[in-house]
């Protein structure tokens, strides 16, 4: 029996299915299937370099894919004043599991960013991006609705609460995402010009001064404005993949920049994408991407809500960011910065935290959304 959905129907389902973007639900199932085959392409080789199972890493990923895409659907499904609640519990759950990793968690290259939990690794601030920006959102709607919630200055908090803890970590990459995203969702809440420029220079000074606080800040961004300085072996084998695929790629499985680059199946699965599938792949995956965000952006016309415009703005503008971000890098536009493709790359904590972004951007945007109120 094939069961169809109606505009008459009233269930759960067939509510979500005519008011869900199912465009944007096309796009997002695209990038996942991508990234299914691109962890099948790249993973193997990673895995025998590290004396693992070739199939290690890919039984893993096809045990996340389904998860998130029910995680997707789940989320999805809430209200508004769900996805509200939901972002508040999930702010201060892994505000204290970030905390967590400054006190216990093992020290990677450097930096405390990850906790352990058997054979899966978490990475908490991943969870905590979205949700705040969902906090923040919240704030500054609160503040639009009534002055007696100082809800601008509970959102100035809250930033300076997560942006420290990023920078004990240190994590200073996803603090500069952080601070865009929210810099962007305090302007289209009507920051006021003269905010504007005290937080440009504000942010230069913080620029030059994680320059010079932070040393592998200072060699990254040296190494990136004088390549010829040397230190710059997987920039230069991701440039060398792309050279190498061409148009049309030299065919799944047959690239060689997976067997040298240690990140190849997650930071720089873009450039094994590039060498096996070509350009004309890579350029449709960045259509996705921006298909997306553009599309997000143009539903958000018709919104009433200030509160869903201010979080689904700041969702989208976070996705485009991380995939800009790590493309950027691939392509050496920008100094390289661990950050993964979203919904492509290899890793737990990126697929699972993205779930929980795409499936807070889609219930804010189903169609009754746009009634101007929170059910």
């Amino acid at each position: 029996m094939v069961t169809t959905f109606t505009r008459l129907d009233r269930s759960i389902v067939g509510s979500w299915w005519w008011t869900v973007d199912r465009w944007t639900l096309v796009a997002v199932g695209l990038l996942v299937a991508m990234g299914g085959v691109m962890v099948l392409a790249a993973s193997p080789a990673i895995a025998a370099r590290l004396n693992l199972d070739s199939f290690h890493f890919v039984r893993r990923q096809f045990m996340y894919l389904p998860m998130a895409v029910m995680i997707i659907f789940a989320i999805s499904l809430l209200s508004p004043l769900w996805v509200r609640r939901l972002a508040v519990v999930s702010f201060v759950f892994f505000s204290l599991l970030t905390i967590a990793t400054l006190l216990v968690g093992p020290e990677v290259k450097g930096a405390h960013r990850w906790l352990q939990f058997g054979s899966f690794t978490l990475q908490p601030t991943e969870f905590l991006k979205p949700s705040f920006a969902v906090v923040a959102a919240w704030m500054f709607a609160e503040q639009r609705r009534s002055d007696e919630i100082p809800g601008n200055l509970i959102s100035m908090v809250l930033f300076a609460f997560v942006v420290t803890l990023l920078l004990l970590q240190p994590d200073v990459g996803m603090t500069l995402v952080v601070s865009a995203v929210w810099f962007a969702q305090f302007f289209l809440a009507g920051l006021p010009i003269i905010w504007v420029v005290m937080f440009v220079v504000v942010g230069i000074v913080s620029a030059a001064a994680a320059y010079s606080l932070f040393p592998h800040v200072a060699s990254r961004v040296d190494r990136f404005m004088d390549p010829s300085g040397g230190g710059n072996y997987q920039i230069e084998r991701a440039m060398e993949a792309f050279q190498t695929g061409g148009f049309f790629g030299v065919g799944p499985g047959d690239g060689s920049v997976k067997r040298q680059l240690p990140d190849a199946h997650t930071d720089f699965i873009f450039a094994v994408l590039g060498e096996e599938f070509g350009v004309v792949i890579c350029l449709l995956v960045v259509a996705l991407f921006a298909f997306i965000v553009l599309r997000g952006f143009s539903r958000l016309l018709e919104e009433k809500n200030f509160f869903v415009v201010l979080a689904a703005a700041g969702l989208l503008t976070q996705f485009g960011l991380q995939a800009v971000i790590n493309i950027g890098v691939n392509l050496r536009l920008m100094p390289t910065k661990g950050m993964t493709l979203p919904f492509i790359s290899y890793g737990g904590s990126s697929m699972f935290a993205l779930a929980l972004l795409m499936g807070m951007l889609l219930a804010l945007s189903r169609r009754r959304a746009g009634t101007g109120e929170l059910r």
